[in-house]
């Protein structure tokens, strides 16, 4: 006789067994997951379940399963059943300020032999987003449908792009709902979160910048370490191989913060008129893990001479002309590319009180003080000034005196400047002796064999 297949357990079920810290199996998370998608979990249940897993965590096998799940709760895409017959790599940050490298190390791995279609987000709090700096540029279509992103990945080698609505949309709900409970900060559900839509774009291997420091989301090197390790055990055990490496996020990456200026900044790198010391350092290091995780490159060595090889024969920025191009921005962006960048109405430095050194900066400040400028969001539908920002920001270290200036402040109208004037210097902290500071790149994270903790230290 045939088994008559079992009806999925109710939520509250599921929930009870959470509560009382018993195992799921698959059907269940399945369930739970599908529930999630279509509706039929309400919105209390849902935030239940975050807050069970927020609080009682959960283990690497079960969190396995739930990023798969997710995954699977839309569309998963795949390249080489389409005749994409080179290795197909990604790069995620967790978020920083002024850290621009997606738009630098894209084209960069492009034009080494890779295909890189980087499906990326909007600004997050105080940390910038690449979608949000992309379109500065005018024309750019940072949404394409699922045809026009093939052809473009086919055609540049890359596509730097948000993720389709149909990509792991249980997580979209299910982060909605964290993010109004007060369940945000859940290592497991951190990882589901990144992983399931990275899983779902299909690619052979995935590079994780996991930054650490007062800028980042993980503010402690500990922190910083369990997710790390969290999302290189769960994307390999998924089938993504991964690593990741833990970098400062003490002081911006680049000099420059806000939409259309670091976007000026990353045409300036790929051009070889400027390579700021700290954001060439990471760029370099990430590609070079990723070109031979992906197996494109035999060890770092080679690596870093490829990645430098395209910056200097120019083939990196004729990748990243050809993406802007094909997604509707102009031709002629890199030459000159101010006259296509919005500009703002304001710019004027802005000095210190009294000289010295800087000796520490309030990264996630600076942060706040663009998205109060209007170069970020307080409500998800909300326009933005791709304008606005900082640029010549000094480092830690770094003198600032009468001549030099914490930074030029670039505002829609004198007001403003004044305001984010005021903010600036209270992010800057200043000594006469030369501060100690903090390794650019602290760690290097692979996988290993054995069960994860699963909660972030606090």
């Amino acid at each position: 006789m045939r088994a008559t297949a079992q009806p999925p357990a109710l939520p509250q079920e599921l929930l009870r067994r959470l509560r009382l810290g018993q195992a799921l199996s698959s059907a269940d998370i399945q369930s739970l997951v599908a529930g999630i998608s279509d509706g039929s979990w309400g919105d209390a249940q849902v935030g239940a379940l975050a807050m069970a897993i927020c609080t009682l965590g959960l283990g690497e096998a079960d969190t396995t399963r739930l990023t798969l799940a997710m995954r699977d709760s839309g569309r998963v895409l795949d390249w080489h059943g389409l005749g994409f017959d080179r290795p197909v790599l990604d790069k995620h940050s967790t978020g920083g300020v002024g850290d621009l490298v997606s738009l630098v190390l894209a084209p960069m791995l492009a034009a080494c032999g890779a295909y890189v279609p980087m499906l990326s987000g909007r600004g997050l709090g105080h940390t910038g987003g690449t979608l949000d700096k992309l379109e500065a540029i005018p024309g750019y279509q940072a949404q394409p449908d699922l045809a026009r992103l093939r052809q473009v990945v086919r055609d540049t080698g890359l596509a730097i792009v948000g993720a389709g609505a149909d990509l792991a949309p249980a997580d979209r709900r299910l982060y909605g709902i964290r993010d109004v409970t007060g369940t945000v900060e859940s290592l497991p559900l951190i990882t589901a979160s990144i992983l399931s839509k990275k899983l779902a774009a299909g690619t052979d291997a995935l590079l994780l910048d996991i930054k650490t420091g007062n800028g980042a989301s993980m503010s402690t090197l500990d922190q910083s370490r369990a997710l790390a390790r969290s999302l290189v055990q769960i994307s390999t055990r998924a089938g993504l191989p991964a690593r990741a490496l833990i970098t400062d996020m003490s002081q911006p990456l680049a000099p420059a913060v806000g939409n259309a200026l670091e976007l000026r900044c990353a045409l300036d790198y790929l051009r070889g008129e400027r390579r700021p010391e700290r954001l060439h350092r990471v760029n370099l290091a990430l590609g070079s893990e990723l070109l031979c995780l992906g197996g494109l490159a035999s060890d770092p060595v080679e690596a870093e001479e490829k990645l430098l090889r395209c910056l200097e024969d120019g083939s990196a920025a004729e990748r990243f002309a050809h993406m802007v191009t094909a997604l509707g921005g102009p031709s002629d962006l890199l030459d000159p590319a101010a006259r296509h960048l919005p500009a703002a109405a304001v710019v004027a430095p802005v000095f210190a009180a009294n000289g010295g050194r800087v000796s520490a900066i309030d990264c996630r400040r600076l942060g706040m003080l663009v998205v109060a400028l209007g170069g970020g969001r307080s409500q998800p539908d909300q326009s933005i000034d791709h304008a606005v920002g900082l640029s010549e920001v000094a480092e830690l270290g770094s003198v600032v005196d009468g001549e030099r200036p914490l930074a030029f402040v670039h505002a829609g109208d004198a007001a403003a400047h004044a305001r984010a004037a005021a903010e600036l210097r209270l992010a800057y902290t200043l000594t006469q002796a030369a501060p100690t500071l903090p390794p650019l790149i602290h760690e290097r994270i692979e996988f290993q064999t054995g069960e994860l903790p699963c909660a972030v230290p606090g």
